[in-house]
């Protein structure tokens, strides 16, 4: 098993590994794909993290360090878009994945690290409180463009 920063050449996998994310999620067109892809390249504040098993990509998740004006103008991160392909689930990968993202953001001197989801059942959020986040010290509200 690898943990380690997505290479710009492993868009493809993914993508595919993004097909356990979300069901109903529309794909764009290979050329809007490749801007933003190349467009996150660029930016040394966002990365995507993932669990390898040889050449195939079995789990990930996002991190974005966001420069910040308070707490003595240390950064915070945000993670996003935690999956692991279905077959690879509750083997521990999600949690690596993770621990490979929070790392970084120690290492960047962020102050704290925050991640979302949308999935309230309960066995979702232990899995995250497992990975050492904690579900009551802060609020989320998310407003969505109709």
């Amino acid at each position: 098993m690898d943990i380690r920063e997505i290479r710009s050449d492993e868009l493809v996998k993914l993508l595919g590994l993004y097909t356990h994310l979300h069901d109903d999620d529309t794909i764009p067109e290979p050329h809007v794909i490749s801007k933003v892809w190349a467009e996150i390249q660029t930016n040394k504040n966002i990365k995507y993290f993932g669990v390898f098993e040889e050449e195939d990509l079995i789990s990930s998740c996002t991190i974005v360090i966001v420069p910040n004006l308070t707490r003595s103008c240390r950064p915070y991160a945000v993670i996003e878009n935690v999956v692991t392909h279905i077959e690879h689930r509750r083997k521990g990968h999600g949690v690596s994945v993770l621990k490979a993202a929070i790392d970084f953001a120690w290492k960047k001197d962020c102050y704290k690290v925050m991640l979302m989801t949308g999935r309230l059942n309960e066995e979702t959020l232990r899995f995250y409180e497992s990975a050492g986040f904690d579900r009551k010290t802060k609020q989320a509200f998310v407003i969505k463009r109709a």
